[in-house]
């Protein structure tokens, strides 16, 4: 294996662990389909952990996607 493809695999690992530590922000398709409590047009602000984790999931995706469009380019 090639040092991108250790670095692809230890990003797409983070980038997991990443998404399960995320809180979920809906109530998935029973809410749709029931009308639930819907929140989607409130404007609500993240903050503190869940700030944190959504910009460093953001920053790992990008991360993620241009070294797997090089990688393609490359080899």
């Amino acid at each position: 294996m090639v040092w991108l493809d250790w670095v692809l695999a230890v990003l797409a690992l983070l980038m997991i662990i990443l998404v399960m530590l995320q809180a979920g922000k809906s109530q998935g398709a029973s809410g749709a389909i029931m009308g639930g409590n819907s929140k989607v047009f409130t404007n609500t602000k993240e903050r503190g952990t869940d700030l944190i984790l959504s910009r460093l999931t953001l920053g790992v995706g990008i991360a993620l996607f241009v070294l797997i469009i090089c990688r393609g380019i490359w080899f």
